[in-house]
């Protein structure tokens, strides 16, 4: 029975699905890891104005993670 979904759906479908999982959950993961870094930047600033930089690309860092899930979904489909 599995194997009569997957030929139904065929190739293209399963590429289609496992890219959106590529970007999808690098994205969720992203947003996670700039949420706890950005509040913590947001805390560091309020101490101390001088860290803005540093806090920025900190904050930056992240989005790296979904550049490389949609590498891997272009390389995908």
């Amino acid at each position: 029975m599995a194997t009569e979904t997957v030929a139904f759906m065929g190739d293209a479908g399963l590429k289609a699905i496992g890219a959106g999982l590529a970007v999808g959950l690098t994205g969720l993961a992203s947003a996670i890891a700039e949420r706890d870094i950005g509040s913590a930047a947001v805390g560091a600033m309020a101490e101390n104005e001088s860290l803005f930089g540093k806090g920025l690309i900190l904050t930056v860092i992240p989005e790296t993670i979904v550049i490389f899930g949609l590498v891997v979904a272009l390389l995908i489909s």
